[in-house]
């Protein structure tokens, strides 16, 4: 079976070692003067297709001003029987100058005419047209009728038509040529694709024995009210241990979503009246910020749970004008009031769709959120269980024990890789030493979250029960010391009674 070698025809080299030159001439000079007349007639190629297309984009522009002025020329023909055609002319050049749109035309590439310092705007070029219009009527001797007129400028159009022709046919030439030849610019990745296969096997974790530590857990209350979730009852996560508590010298940059004084304003301006929200927005920009619209759909949430249904549409219309007027760019405001406010136009219909769909899943929510807490208010069941800390015998206290950072014990070092996954908020309250706020994180976590947490406390040796010791010479210690002889006497007691009860059990 012959080897078809064709595909090899589009490699161009420049340093082939059978290359043949004249005895007299230096092969590698010759060599690299190949290399450079190859890399110089491919870059004038790239730089001649650039060229092209930047032109071809300008003479676009120019062709519809060419027949947008044929078009309204023709549009005012009933007109030359009582106006001067050159007149008419005149006009109908300004109208469609007006009415063009951008008149510079996009700047031109890299390397692609440097020697103009400035390119012309659209506007110039129709001038230099419609000079040239006048200069042939006069040259001619024509008549200076409708129709002259109308005739040089189609015989331009047909010259700008044509050009556009020539250019695109030297354009496919050239690409062809271009895309004869492989080049390192043509050689692009087709598929990548790479894996890695990660072991699931994780080390079991080091367990570690010390004296003097205890790990005590005790739910307090099973059935506590859940007032800090009615607004989800649904949490069960641990991710709030990632929030510290508040204070007024720290930022509110975590502070719940709320509508400021602007977006109360804007809310109460009425739906329809878009002149007043046009002003609105001039007058006070700032409210286009995108936490105004968050705080507009809170507002919203608010008003449909107290059953204020107009307001709350009306607070959900506001917000999505906003954010309308957002997506819609630098000039999004202008543009959104101009839709809006056109009889008929498929944006209104868009928006209002928007405005009703987003206010009925508000509503809906606020039902489902009322009739759950209704629920929850009947059977007694918006309760959460929890985990807390708590010294079991009396006379005993909970210890917290940070591990330290620069220790070289390996036991304090593991534990202390176990405080550091911690979440922050659960750190502040460990470095803090108070059981509290330590049960304060742990209360804002489910319980399996919970339970771990106080697993690896009790791992890294960060609790210890230690005996309680009281100071009978103050007035406290005296008072501790007698609740701690009543709490003794009451376990006695409690033993005794369960020593009768047992007493003839055979086992």
């Amino acid at each position: 079976m012959p080897v078809d070698y064709s595909k090899w025809d589009a490699l161009e080299l420049s340093d082939d070692s059978d290359i043949e030159v004249h005895p007299n001439v230096d092969k590698r000079s010759f060599i690299r003067a190949k290399q450079n007349q190859i890399h110089q007639q491919r870059f004038e190629r790239k730089n001649q297709i650039e060229t092209y297309k930047y032109e071809r984009i300008v003479n676009d522009g120019l062709l519809r001003r060419i027949s947008g002025l044929l078009s309204t020329l023709e549009s005012h023909k009933a007109e030359a029987e009582t106006r001067k055609p050159e007149e008419i002319f005149m006009q109908t050049f300004m109208e469609t100058v007006r009415d063009a749109g951008e008149d510079s035309p996009p700047p031109p590439p890299a390397g692609v005419h440097t020697q103009e310092k400035e390119q012309p705007t659209y506007s110039k070029m129709m001038a230099a047209l419609v000079d040239q219009v006048q200069a042939k009527i006069k040259e001619n001797k024509l008549d200076g009728s409708f129709d002259a007129y109308a005739t040089e400028v189609k015989s331009h159009l047909t010259k700008v038509q044509d050009l556009q022709k020539q250019l695109l046919e030297e354009l496919n030439k050239l690409e062809k040529e271009e895309g004869k030849k492989i080049t390192s610019e043509s050689i692009h990745t087709g598929f990548d694709s790479s894996f890695v296969a990660k072991s699931d096997h994780k080390p079991a974790p080091k367990t570690t024995t010390k004296k003097e530590t205890v790990q005590a857990v005790e739910v307090l209350n099973p059935h506590a009210l859940a007032s800090q979730h009615e607004h989800d009852p649904a949490q069960s996560s641990g991710a709030d241990a990632d929030v510290d508590e508040p204070s007024p010298l720290e930022g509110d940059d975590e502070a719940e979503v709320e509508a400021s004084e602007l977006g109360k304003q804007f809310a109460l301006i009425k739906m329809g009246d878009y002149r007043a929200c046009l002003q609105f927005i001039s007058e006070h920009p700032q409210v286009m910020a995108e936490r105004e619209t968050d705080g507009l759909l809170v507002m919203a949430f608010n008003a449909a749970i107290g059953h204020m249904d107009d307001f709350s549409r009306q607070c959900v219309h506001q917000a999505l004008l906003l954010q309308y007027c957002r997506a819609l760019g630098r000039d999004g405001v202008g543009l959104f009031f101009k839709r809006i406010t056109t009889q008929g136009h498929q944006a209104q219909k868009v928006f209002f769709d928007d405005v009703q769909s987003t206010y009925q899943r508000i509503k809906s929510r606020a039902k489902e959120i009322e009739k759950q807490r209704a629920q929850e208010e009947a059977d007694g069941s918006g309760g959460v269980e929890q985990i807390q800390l708590h010294a079991v015998d009396p006379g005993t206290t909970i210890n917290i024990k940070i591990p330290p950072k620069t220790s070289e014990d390996p036991v304090e070092i593991e534990a202390r890789k176990l405080f550091d996954a911690f979440p922050p908020g659960l750190q502040k309250a460990l470095e803090s030493g108070s059981l509290d706020e330590v049960n304060k994180v742990l209360g804002k976590m489910s319980v399996e979250e919970a339970e771990e947490v106080v697993g690896q406390l009790g791992e890294g040796g960060m609790l210890s029960l230690e005996e309680q010791i009281i100071d009978a010479t103050t007035e406290e210690g005296q008072k501790a010391l007698k609740e701690f002889e009543e709490q003794e006497r009451a376990a006695a007691a409690e033993n005794a009674k369960l020593s009768e009860k047992y007493a003839d059990d055979p086992e």
